[in-house]
Order: C-alpha cells, then structure tokens, then sequence
C-alpha cells in the first residue's frame, strides 16, 4: 500500500486528486491539506510514502515545506503537481530534494504512474521542462556561484526587510510578498531596491542566490512556526 499525502490550495483540485487516488486499489490518502504548515502537522500524525505538492500555497509554500520535509523525514517522496513551471520554482524544488516535478495538464495515467515510480526510488519531470532542468543544472555545474556579503551589511537590516528577502529567495512575486506580508507592492518595490542597496547586489537574482545559500529561507519561516 502506497499511503499518499495531497497539497493544494484549492479544494477543488484535492477533492479530484483524492477520488481519482482512491480508485487505485494500492493508494491510500492519508490526508489532503491546503499549505505547507498543514502538511507538516500531518506527517507527525501518519507518516506518507509519497506527496503530491503544489508550489504556490499561503501560509507556506511547496519549496520552504519540501526542503523542511526531506530535512527531517528524507524517505519521505515528493512531487510537485503544479500549473507553473518557473525557473526559480523548479531548480529550488529539485535542490531541496523533490523526487519529481509534473504540470497539472497530465493525463491520470501519468500521474498514478509518476506516483508509482517515485515510490519504487525513479525521478520523474514532466516533458515539457525537462529540458528547462537541464539548461538549469548545466549552468550551475559549470559556475559555482557564491555570494558574499558583510555581517556589517546584514546587520542593517529590518525584520520586515528579513521576510522580503525569505520571500524572494523562495521565488515569489512582488505581487504575491505584499500579498503575504500585508504591505503595497509599491511598498515591496521601494524595500527590495533598498535592500539591494544595503547588501550591494546587482537584483533578485543574486539575492535569491544568497537568501537560499545562507538558510535565510528556511530560518525566517522556522523562527514563525
């Protein structure tokens, strides 16, 4: 029996994931949750052998939860069941230990085999960003980028500035941190250009890079929960 664990956002998409799981004799749902907090709450109840993660969810997303999951419970398999198939999203997913990354436009038959093949130990990436993977891993194989920033610089920054940089390392939208911290997107806007003034970065993408390197990500999260 492959006991299986749903996150998603919407109530939809995990009542439908639920009862097309349900049909195969050797799946059990232990549970089906909407963001990441939940699926941590859950596993310390009854242990999944596989989960089915979307990226984008409030409270935690995919990313921040998969790297925290396969920390501490790395048999634990996961699989990012997921409409995006952003670059940030896929690399940090992957990085942090997902054993497959799939679009949500699969047929049934995809999924319940990806389902099956994760569990027996086998990666599995949806076609359509294969490609976008190993462009990714190509490029990161042939620099080793590393950020260095001054324990001076760090300590001008505000706690808010802190939750700006935790949200960005995990590859979210101006749009989506001010939705998450309640502020304007003017107001993200305005604190990212500073924030990248006090460390002396060039964008996001370097302070992306730094926030995931440094654990900046995961601290901000863990120091909430």
């Amino acid at each position: 029996m492959i006991k299986i664990l749903i996150a998603d956002d919407q109530e939809l998409i995990r009542q439908s994931l639920q009862i097309l799981l349900q049909t195969e004799p050797e799946f059990e749902v232990t549970d089906a949750v909407e963001n990441g907090k939940e699926v941590i709450r859950s596993i310390r109840k009854v242990r999944p052998d596989v989960i089915l993660m979307d990226i984008r969810m409030p409270e935690m997303d995919g990313v921040i939860c998969t790297q925290i999951i396969k920390e501490n419970y790395p048999e634990i398999k996961i699989i990012i069941l997921t409409t995006f198939d952003d670059d940030e999203y896929v690399f940090n997913a992957l990085k942090y230990g997902a054993s497959g990354y799939l679009l949500k436009g699969i047929s049934t038959k995809e999924l319940i085999d990806a389902v099956r093949k994760v569990y027996h130990g086998t990666a599995m990436i949806n076609e359509d960003i294969a490609s976008k993977v190993l462009k990714l891993f190509s490029k990161m194989a042939q620099s080793n980028i590393a950020i260095q920033i001054d324990e001076k610089q760090t300590a001008e920054l505000k706690n808010t500035e802190w939750k700006i940089i935790a949200l960005v390392g995990s590859g979210l939208s101006n749009k989506e941190i001010a939705a998450k911290l309640c502020l304007s997107e003017g107001t993200v806007r305005n604190g990212l250009s500073t924030i990248l003034s006090k460390l002396e970065l060039r964008d996001r993408t370097q302070l992306a890079i730094w926030a995931v390197q440094t654990g900046v990500v995961n601290k901000v999260f863990e120091d909430e929960m």
